[in-house]
């Protein structure tokens, strides 16, 4: 049951007729997985956290470094050495009490991610690499579990939603074939514009909120932004019946129906 606090709280959000007490009610209830706690993490998480998710996991094994600086923007000069997901979690905390913020300072290996996604409404993958965000597919699809996930570098962000509650893909692995790597390919090596983090993060709380609700369309789509030109393109996925994540299960749900 919703309060008469949290009535005025996020009134702005039950006013919308999408939304409404029920959407809210739901949001408040909801459980979050945010893996990586770097620039797409802050704007997702503010979001996610202002809007009055129930409970928020961050997990992150990584250390604020100055260059983090330029786009993390919970983080200042005397965090510099500290774990990212404890800063991060402590400064959401106190400026968002209503959220339940519980970090894990660890790397998020098979083992760690399957416990907790057991647990978890829906996830969202804000890390910086091929190997991560293959795993976190896999675990997500494995749990049925709706993952969101984006990536940023230079001036270009992309976006995609994979629910996997029907036991069907398409998932990451079937847009990103192969064993790709990630030499050539990071933001330490070629920048990032610290907006562009920005977008993208608060497009993955959308997402992430409307999924929450009840509210968001069907369908899978990737969405590609350029922030140079401020346009987006958005393209339609299909699942890939030979995707060795999600094929096989697209195959037995077929010859099952």
């Amino acid at each position: 049951m919703i309060t008469d606090e949290q009535l005025l709280r996020y009134s702005r959000h039950i006013l919308l007729d999408k939304l409404d007490i029920a959407g809210q009610e739901a949001i408040l209830a909801a459980r979050v997985l945010v893996i990586g706690a770097g620039g797409l993490a802050h704007p997702a998480l503010t979001y996610l956290a202002s809007s009055g998710i129930g409970h928020i996991t961050v997990v992150d094994n990584d250390t604020i470094e100055i260059s983090n600086l330029q786009r993390q923007f919970w983080f200042n000069d005397q965090d510099i050495g500290q774990a990212k997901a404890a800063i991060l979690c402590r400064q959401l905390q106190t400026q968002y009490p209503q959220t339940k913020l519980q970090p894990i300072v660890a790397r998020a290996d098979a083992n760690l991610l399957e416990q907790l996604v057991q647990h978890t409404d829906i996830i969202l993958d804000c890390t910086d690499n091929f190997a991560s965000r293959r795993l976190i597919n896999q675990v997500c699809f494995r749990a049925r579990k709706p993952l969101v996930s984006a990536s940023a570098l230079v001036f270009a962000g992309q976006l995609a939603v994979y629910d996997f509650r029907d036991g069907r893909g398409p998932c990451y692995q079937c847009l990103f074939e192969g064993e790709m790597n990630d030499e050539g390919a990071s933001c330490a090596k070629n920048g990032v514009f610290a907006p562009l983090l920005g977008i993208m993060g608060a497009a993955q709380a959308s997402e992430a909120l409307q999924i929450i609700a009840g509210i968001h369309p069907d369908g899978c789509w990737l969405h590609c932004f350029d922030a140079c030109s401020f346009q987006w393109q958005r393209l339609q996925l299909a699942a890939n019946p030979d995707c060795p994540v999600c094929g096989q299960a697209v195959l037995s749900t077929e010859i099952c129906g």
